[in-house]
């Protein structure tokens, strides 16, 4: 919600600074997101009138103006050399006199001084300027024109009330009485004592007999419809500058004078309301839900399938509006227009919520009536709409029709002191909060330490004993609650030593020169389809955006649109991970407070790595990060526990350089190289690598055992085995170690010869392999460690076929 200050002044005023109003409003749960002013710093810029304008003798697109400044052209008329196309005799247009400092250009730079000039041999003593040039808008087709009774010599700041500020507010759901600047001075004056200015709504006398009958057909779907008349109206007129100014700081573009009147009705009164163009409308109209196979091409061009689900406003031939969110192309006001109807309804809540969002897009309309708009202002907030058309348009106005076949009805509320006294947790008196209530204009009856509330037709808020709690706490002012330590004891849960939390994860990760990213678990069905091939995600009812259609089953598509967002931006070096919860079909999962009954939302730890392996220096030349690159990060991860890696396939991932980790025999996850079919599909320069595991598998560590000293020698040996290209390397270290004597085996080599040879046939490479030896209790023998080493080349020749070289 975005308004200017000097509007919500003019209903309540005060005693307190711009920056009071806004710790005001915010302490009060109307959190202000933004203080800006309406006009950047300028000086010495005034209202002037050009009474001449003639050709520049040596440049086509300059004029040679005369203009009056007023009490600023002391000595007659100012010569002023303009190149604006609307320059011409008869306009008042904003001037910088000699000395004026204009806003900068660019954000940081310095002001821009006025003064005398020469341009093309002719003297200029100052500057007519634009809106752009003043930054009021982006406007630079031409100079600013003024009314023509701005008077003459007046500071333009003053003239358009430019010392203003614009508050945005960040409303939440239930502050839908907040929606207006009305509403927002409403909560001031209760926040204040400050009084509030109610300004009275005189009923506009018909003038003419002209009704347009309604049939409410659906009481669940509007609970008021109010509509009146009016006919011979000028929508050729022009919108004043004052409605237009405001609207602008409100937001709002200024579109024609019938849609800026109701615009400005619902920004002054949270008051949505339509005008349609009565001759376009067949018959009387109809409010009901819509029926399977309707269409409406809307305001904004769009055309809608209707359903069931969505309310609407048609006549004896076609849908014309969608209730209380949008109206229809077919009966919009436009130049031609001569007679209008003016509609204001009450839309309930419940009948609007989520329907735009069907749809892909919002109305401030929509916004407005799905939190709930005052039902008892539709008749008067007609009369203001009427009477600013008349004042703008002309016309002459039929008599109101008031429909109401269901007026909501307020249940009353109770409001126990010691209760509120206890949630608030500092003592609260009866009297008290029955002048916060009174405050907030609250009708309310009291007894022996109980109030009960009978919520006005604009807070639809209050609805349990807890609201009216909120509004004592809020309007005493949360700043005033006492610093009180909490009544619940506090027990540390203890971690168990061998599970690291996830914070320790993530500094493992950063220490790996990686950077965490934290991403939506919303994301597109491409990525799931393409890269963790799901092709039935979890589809989310009420996506924020129409790509953000399912739920993640897996990191990697997230990392890897954050590595194309890094690439965009030129960034030479990608190191990112991320922890986060992923969501699958589960039928075994049941639903408690922790879950939902067919949802598995395991932990993911998940990381990518692109470009350079290390950052550009001079130790070592610059190579691209590969897959050992990263499994060397995954291993440094894990430690001290020890994984093995064995060759599978993932769909995100390259089928020859994809490898499953598994611990203790249990598969945690996958790491390797993006496919190549989705780096060309993602655009990519070149193949990042991925790995995602199972965080809780990631989280456990081996707890250190404490070992003594080895009295003993470890004795080395060297072999050098010949064996296929198929056999594993982990594989055959596994059996070379199969025996408590050799404690650790080693590769040291890898030979291939160019070709075959006596010793070394096709698809067969020669492994060196160095065996550690020892036994913690006696010294080894000869004879021992002979035996041990002959053993295990056997039980490789056994399981492998592998044969010592030479």
């Amino acid at each position: 919600m975005q308004f200017p200050e000097s509007w919500l002044r003019e209903f309540c005023n005060p005693a307190i600074t711009t920056a009071e109003l806004a710790e005001l409003l915010t302490m009060a749960g109307l959190e202000v997101e933004e203080l800006r002013p309406v006009a950047p710093a300028f000086s010495k810029i005034v209202v002037a009138e050009i009474v001449e304008a003639e050709q520049h003798p040596n440049a086509d697109r300059l004029r040679v103006c005369r203009v009056d400044a007023g009490p600023h052209s002391k000595d007659g008329p100012l010569q002023i050399v303009c190149g604006a196309p609307n320059a011409r005799a008869g306009i008042r247009v904003p001037l910088a006199l000699v000395g004026a400092e204009l806003p900068p250009a660019e954000e940081g730079g310095a002001p821009f001084a006025i003064k005398v000039g020469k341009l093309r041999g002719v003297e200029s003593f100052g500057m007519l300027c634009s809106a752009r040039e003043l930054q009021l808008s982006e406007d630079h087709g031409g100079l600013l024109e003024l009314p023509l009774d701005a008077p003459l010599g007046q500071d333009i700041r003053q003239f358009l009330n430019l010392d203003d500020t614009l508050f945005t507010l960040k409303l939440t759901p239930n502050l839908a009485h907040c929606l207006s600047v009305y509403g927002i001075a409403r909560e001031v004056s209760a926040l204040t004592g400050a009084p509030l200015v109610t300004p009275a709504i005189a009923p506009v006398a018909p003038a003419i007999d002209a009704t347009l009958p309604v049939d409410v057909q659906a009481s669940d779907l509007c609970g008021r419809f109010s509509g009146r008349i009016v006919r011979g109206v000028n929508p050729k007129a022009a919108t004043p500058a004052w409605m237009v100014e405001r609207l602008a700081r409100c937001g709002q573009r200024a579109v024609s004078p019938l849609v800026d009147i109701s615009n400005y009705v619902m920004f002054e009164y949270g008051r949505p309301s339509h005008i349609f163009d009565l001759d376009k409308i067949h018959g009387g109209l109809q409010v009901r839900w819509a029926r399977a196979g309707e269409s409406l091409k809307l305001l904004n061009g769009n055309t809608v399938e209707l359903d069931g689900q969505v309310g609407i406003i048609a006549d004896d031939q076609a849908v014309e509006s969608l209730a209380g969110i949008m109206g229809g192309d077919a009966t919009a006001v436009s130049d031609d227009t001569a007679n209008i109807y003016i509609e204001a309804a009450f839309w309930w809540p419940t009948a609007v919520a989520g329907r735009s969002r069907r749809y892909h897009f919002a109305t401030d309309a929509g916004h407005r009536f799905e939190r709930g708009v005052d039902p008892q202002g539709t008749v008067e907030h007609i009369e203001r709409i009427t009477a600013l058309v008349q004042q703008i348009c002309g016309g002459q106005a039929g008599p109101v029709t008031d429909v109401q076949p269901a007026m909501p009805q307020r249940a009353p509320v109770r409001l126990r002191v010691a209760r509120a006294a206890k949630v608030i947790g500092m003592p609260v008196t009866q009297a008290q909060c029955a002048g916060v209530l009174q405050r907030l204009g609250l009708p309310f009856t009291q007894a022996d330490g109980e109030l009960t509330v009978t919520p006005p037709s604009w807070r639809f808020d209050i609805t349990l004993e807890e609201d009216l709690i909120e509004e004592v706490a809020r309007v005493l002012g949360y700043n005033s609650l006492p610093d009180t330590p909490p009544q619940a004891p506090v027990t540390a849960r203890v971690r168990p030593e061998a599970r690291r939390g996830a914070h320790g994860v993530r500094h493992a990760l950063a220490a790996l020169d990686f950077q965490e990213t934290i991403n939506f678990s919303f994301v597109e069905a491409r990525w799931e389809q393409e890269l963790a091939g799901n092709p039935d995600p979890i589809k989310v009812l009420n996506p924020i955006a129409a790509p953000l259609a399912v739920m993640r089953s897996s990191l990697l598509g997230s990392l890897v649109g954050v590595l194309k967002y890094n690439l965009a931006r030129k960034a030479p070096r990608v190191r990112v991970f991320e922890l986060g919860r992923v969501f699958r079909r589960d039928a075994s999962v049941a639903s408690t407070d922790a879950s939902v009954a067919g949802v598995s939302q395991p932990m993911r730890v998940a990381g990518l790595s692109w470009g350079p392996a290390t950052p550009l220096q001079w130790g070592q030349p610059e190579r691209p990060v590969d897959f050992f690159d990263l499994k060397a990060d995954v291993e440094r991860l894990l430690a001290p526990r020890v994984a093995r890696f064995v060759p599978a396939e993932h769909p995100a991932m390259h089928p020859g350089r994809c490898a499953e980790v598994l611990l203790d025999g249990v598969s945690i996850g996958h790491l390797g190289e993006l496919h190549p079919k989705w780096r060309q599909a993602y655009e990519l320069p070149s193949a990042p690598m991925l790995f995602e595991l199972d965080l809780a598998a990631v989280q456990q560590r081996n707890v250190p055992l404490a070992q003594p000293v080895p009295r003993q020698q470890a004795a080395l040996r060297d072999l050098a085995l010949v064996v296929s290209d198929q056999v594993a390397h982990d594989a055959l270290v596994a059996t070379l170690a199969d025996d408590p004597l050799v404690r650790q085996v080693t590769l040291f080599d890898i030979y291939r010869p160019k070709a075959p040879s006596a010793d070394i046939g096709a698809g067969e490479r020669s492994l060196a392999l160095r065996l550690a030896l020892l036994d913690d209790e006696a010294t080894l023998t000869d004879e021992r460690i002979d035996a041990a080493v002959a053993a295990a080349v056997a039980r490789a020749q056994a399981a492998f076929g592998a044969r010592l070289r030479g």
